[in-house]
């Protein structure tokens, strides 16, 4: 047992520090030009604010291409629908008369705000130093990065040019490694059983953990003692939907337009586009303008506004909603 205790005092070394927490301490990172007060934290940055003009734009549409469905077009829809409903009987629908087949217009307006922002926070690796001896970092607004495809979702995340540098592993305090908190940065760890066949009846056993050294390389640095910190930028492009259907027949689920494409009879894009006016149906001109205003509050301060479209949908694939077989039903 003596031996065994004297081996402990020789394998532990007290210079070698425990292991710490992964994020740095405060006040341990430099500021960078134009990103001072970074605490480490994700940090946003809000582009200049966007001002809307008052001038609207007038929109009369005097005549839309409403297409019209006769007889036997919706006969064909109808056997169609059936077709895939294995419990409903096909035989109503080829013997059907119709005693009525009236048009109903449903305008599906739609406003898309394709927007761009940008987070930025601390990183840190295993070391290429760009820093700021190599030129000025620009600010988050500045730093180049290639535009997506337009109204597509995707993020893309940049190291700011020349924010690199290197510091000692706040970790391990630069020694690049770490005393075992298994064994206590001992080596060896007490054994519960005098009959142990691993410590042979001396009460301890080399530690699993560090094979015995007592210590484990730095999981941080990975032993290199020193780290490379950087800011990281994140770019995200996101294409913001908003959408309104008028209700024109109560019993007629929503969710049933979007399963259809149609044509887009009207389309105005811009960077920013402007509230229609002068349409047929007022609640579309309302719609608009409620809808324009809440994606310029919502976005114009902590977005780019890239570019917005809005346009009216209607279908054509002649598809059927028929919830009560065979008494109604609905072409769209």
């Amino acid at each position: 047992g003596h031996l065994c205790l004297s081996l402990l005092s020789e394998t532990f070394d007290p210079n070698i520090p425990e292991e710490g927490p992964s994020v740095p301490p405060p006040g341990w990172l430099d500021d960078i030009h134009g990103y001072q007060g970074h605490k480490g934290e994700r940090e946003f940055f809000g582009p200049s604010l966007l001002s809307l003009s008052t001038v609207c734009v007038f929109l009369c549409i005097l005549s839309t291409r409403v297409p019209t469905v006769s007889e036997d077009v919706a006969r064909d829809a109808l056997l169609k629908f059936v077709e895939s409903k294995w419990r409903y009987s096909s035989k109503p629908a080829r013997n059907l008369t119709f005693k009525e087949l009236s048009p109903i217009t449903v305008y599906r307006y739609r406003l898309e705000t394709y927007t761009e922002s940008r987070t930025s926070t601390w990183k840190f690796e295993p070391y290429n130093v760009d820093g700021p001896e190599y030129g000025t970092p620009p600010p988050p607004w500045d730093v180049p990065v290639t535009l997506p495809d337009i109204y597509t979702d995707v993020v893309m995340k940049v190291r700011v040019p020349h924010t690199s540098f290197i510091k000692v592993c706040h970790t391990c305090h630069g020694c690049g490694r770490t005393r075992c908190v298994s064994c206590f940065g001992r080596g060896m760890v007490r054994t519960f059983s005098f009959r142990c066949t691993f410590c042979h009846g001396h009460g301890h056993r080399r530690c699993i953990s560090c094979h015995g050294r007592g210590f484990k390389t730095c999981h941080l640095c990975q032993g290199s003692q020193n780290l490379l910190h950087y800011i990281l930028l994140t770019v995200t492009w996101k294409n913001n939907i908003s959408e309104h259907i008028p209700d024109r027949q109560p019993d007629f689920p929503d969710e049933k337009f979007e399963q259809v494409t149609g044509d887009a009879f009207f389309v105005d894009e811009s960077l920013l586009v402007y509230p229609i006016q002068g349409f047929p149906e007022q609640e579309i001109c309302e719609v608009s303008r409620r809808l324009i205003a809440d994606h310029l509050n919502r976005f114009s301060s902590n977005c780019r506004i890239l570019q917005q479209v809005h346009f009216f949908v209607y279908g054509t694939e002649n598809k059927v909603f028929a919830s009560k077989y065979p008494s109604a039903c609905t072409i769209l």
